[in-house]
Parts: C-alpha cells; sequence; structure tokens
C-alpha cells in the first residue's frame, strides 16, 4: 500500500490543479493563456501542475484587516457566521415577533405547567 502513496499523492495534485485552473477566471491566468494551463497539467501531470500551483493563477491576498476591499458598503465579502451577522439577527429577531403576534394573549403566563415554574411533558424532568 505504501508504494501507491507517491501515485495518489501525484494524483490528487493533478486533480486539485485541473480544479483550480477550470474555475479559474480567464484574467486571473498569468504568463500563459488558461487554456496552455490544462494543457500543461494533462499533458505534463507533474511539472504542469506544480507549475499552475505556483505561478500560473494571480492569487489575491486579503488585507491584514480581511475585510477584503475595504469599500466601507457595509458589505463584507468573507462568510461570517450567524451570531455576528447582523442582517441574520435582524431577520430572526422579525421571524421571533412574528411568532409572538400569533399567541393568543389570555392573560395567564403560565398556561404550559401547573403553578411549579416547569413546563408539562419537559423531557429533562424524566
Amino acid at each position: 500500500m505504501l508504494r501507491y502513496l507517491p501515485l495518489i499523492v501525484l494524483l490528487g495534485v493533478v486533480i486539485y490543479a485541473l480544479i483550480d485552473c477550470a474555475t479559474t477566471k480567464k484574467e486571473d491566468a498569468k504568463h500563459l493563456p488558461k487554456i496552455v494551463w490544462l494543457l500543461l497539467i494533462v499533458l505534463f501531470p507533474l511539472l504542469g501542475s506544480i507549475g499552475w500551483l505556483i505561478a500560473g493563477r494571480n492569487r489575491r491576498r486579503l488585507p491584514p484587516g480581511g475585510s477584503g476591499g475595504g469599500t466601507g458598503g457595509g458589505r463584507r465579502s468573507t462568510w461570517v457566521a450567524p451570531d455576528d451577522n447582523p442582517e441574520f439577527l435582524k431577520k430572526l429577531g422579525d421571524e421571533n415577533a412574528k411568532g409572538d403576534e400569533g399567541k393568543s394573549d389570555d392573560g395567564d403566563d403560565e398556561s404550559d405547567g401547573d403553578g411549579d415554574g416547569k413546563r408539562d411533558g419537559d423531557p429533562r424532568e424524566k
């Protein structure tokens, strides 16, 4: 099994380079046209893949702030977790407000329980 490891690693690098090259925009390919890079990767897998990964693509790096451009438009260019995303939190608050409007207001705050402060049928009780 160990003798197949270099072949598996080479195959992985070639597949990664092919997908990366194929999904890269035409204007981001450096030194050669994108179709030439694809041909190099297919015809010379080791050299073509390493060449593409090292010198073939114009890799854009985010500035130290990580905001990706700093346009000041309030939109982030990177993925944001839902609990840090103000748009998601606003939407969640709106949904909660709609849910509160649909409840009947009969004045009984503890309609789910028997007065002991716990909900009936709470699975944590059992």
